[in-house]
């Protein structure tokens, strides 16, 4: 990755600093990512933290993302973790360039029985240039005990836009 002066935000990423401070600002965000990417609104995730390098989201326990046993699905959870990284990657990579998911590993550590907490972190936050990179997001998830119940790295491709 080469070293270049920033570029101007995301449109998402715009929107988030608008709203963000304002009461209930981060619900309303949410609330427009589900209309903008309506796959995403099956686990009703809400967006807690978005900055470069770094994002948190929230999933709340519910019967539509139920598997047999009554707990978080293992492909909610999925989703759950690739909306985590697509928040970091609104907020971490520039207007200038766009990025697509290239390929997830996933472990599942333990069954979900709580509300969940995604956390994607990439530390320290990258500078993109003239090449496309290929650029590794880990995503932890959190149940309400703090305990970590999946592990993911989902790889993004970033490029400059033509």
């Amino acid at each position: 990755m080469q070293t270049i002066e920033r570029t101007p935000p995301s449109t998402t990423f715009a929107l988030w600093q608008r709203l963000a401070a304002r009461p209930l600002g981060n619900r309303l965000f949410s609330l427009a990512s589900w209309l903008r990417v309506p796959y995403f609104r099956t686990v009703l995730p809400t967006v807690v933290t978005m900055r470069p390098g770094l994002a948190e989201v929230r999933a709340p326990l519910w019967w539509g993302v139920h598997n047999h046993l009554r707990t978080f699905h293992a492909i909610a959870m999925c989703n759950l973790a690739e909306y985590a990284m697509g928040m970091l990657a609104e907020a971490t990579v520039p207007a200038t360039h766009r990025w697509i998911p290239r390929h997830m590993s996933v472990d599942y550590l333990a069954k979900a029985k709580t509300g969940l907490r995604a956390v994607a972190e990439v530390q320290p936050v990258p500078e993109f240039g003239p090449d496309a990179v290929d650029l590794p997001v880990p995503v932890l998830i959190y149940d309400s005990a703090g305990r970590v119940v999946v592990q993911a790295v989902i790889t993004i491709k970033v490029s400059p836009k033509v």
